[in-house]
């Protein structure tokens, strides 16, 4: 074997070591989620111990402001999962994200459908609030601006020529905002029953209201990757009746980089594990392997796609591994 012959067998060798070196597991993962309070939040600590006790990868949550941070974190490698709407995830895609203007993000993968996210409104009861129309020249909190409530409500309000004056922060500090009369009214998007609205209606005199079918007809044509809900009786106390409004779907994503055999890891122990997670928060009785249809345009991490493919789920060609790019 000649000098050159050995040199090039060796950059052969160094070069198919490669991929196994990129396919190593991490030692330890973080899942971004969002401010205390939410189901984000309630959901995501699930996550970190299911996937730390099934996987056997130390996993824990990291607090954000909500989607759109989380994908800017999952992007630049400061976390290894993500939880996300389809909104936050479709402009990411697409270079649109507020937070990250211009950068698309190619290598975002799906793991798995998590749950609806409706948009949801409540106000104090003496506030004679009851409709979006009402919040005209009213404090009103909606979470975190970077999250996906403060995100969207920030836009459709506009849109239909509300002048509201919109607080920002965390939907637990501003649940006790509007307990204390500092706020007239909150909207903000997150599974049901939300967290803080179920504590402030067993705390406080509320209205928790839907949307009317001219409204919720308007925000759908706007925005097409929203669908329209039903917030159903029961869910809440004090509602009579079902309440109308529009939602966008979770998901939970990481980064094309991540080694396939842990994005099947993940993806078989959550949704194996789901009735555990429905006993961390009941907005898991949506986490079936079937929803992963929900998503329409987020690619699926091939190694997730190895598990829908195991147990039978048909995968729709336009998320499949193979139609990337």
């Amino acid at each position: 074997m000649t000098i050159m012959t050995k040199l090039f067998a060796a950059a052969l060798t160094a070069g198919a070591a490669l991929p196994v070196a990129a396919q190593e597991a991490p030692a330890s993962m973080t899942i971004s989620t969002a401010s205390p309070g939410g189901v984000y939040a309630v959901y995501g600590e699930g996550v970190a111990q299911l996937v730390s006790d099934v996987v056997g990868i130390p996993t824990s949550t990291r607090q954000t402001q909500g989607p759109a941070q989380n994908l800017v974190l999952l992007k630049s490698g400061q976390t290894e999962l993500a939880m996300t709407t389809s909104g936050p995830a479709f402009e990411a895609m697409n270079g649109e994200l507020e937070l990250a203007p211009g950068d698309e993000y190619g290598d975002l993968r799906a793991l798995f459908a998590m749950y609806p996210t409706p948009f949801q409104m409540i106000a104090l009861a003496e506030s004679g609030i009851s409709t979006l129309e009402d919040l005209d020249g009213k404090r009103v909190g909606a979470g975190p601006r970077a999250g996906t409530g403060g995100t969207y409500w920030t836009r459709w309000l506009g849109d239909m020529g509300l002048e509201a004056s919109l607080q920002y922060g965390g939907i637990g500090d501003q649940a006790s905002q509007l307990a204390d009369g500092r706020l007239d009214a909150i909207v903000t998007a997150g599974g049901i029953p939300h967290p803080s609205l179920s504590e402030l209606e067993n705390t406080q005199e509320v209205t928790i209201f839907g949307m009317s079918e001219a409204t919720q007809a308007r925000l759908l044509e706007a925005n097409p990757y929203a669908v329209p809900f039903t917030i159903p009786e029961g869910t809440y106390s004090s509602p009579e009746g079902d309440l109308e409004t529009v939602a966008m779907w979770n998901f939970i994503v990481a980064d094309a980089a991540l080694p396939d055999d842990v994005a099947y890891q993940v993806t078989k122990a959550l949704l194996e594990g789901q009735a555990r997670m429905v006993a961390t928060h009941s907005a898991a009785k949506d986490t079936l392997a079937e929803n992963i249809v929900k998503n329409t345009f987020i690619p699926l991490h091939p190694g997730a796609a190895r598990y829908y493919e195991e147990i039978g789920v048909e995968i729709p060609e336009a998320i499949a591994p193979d139609a990337e790019g």
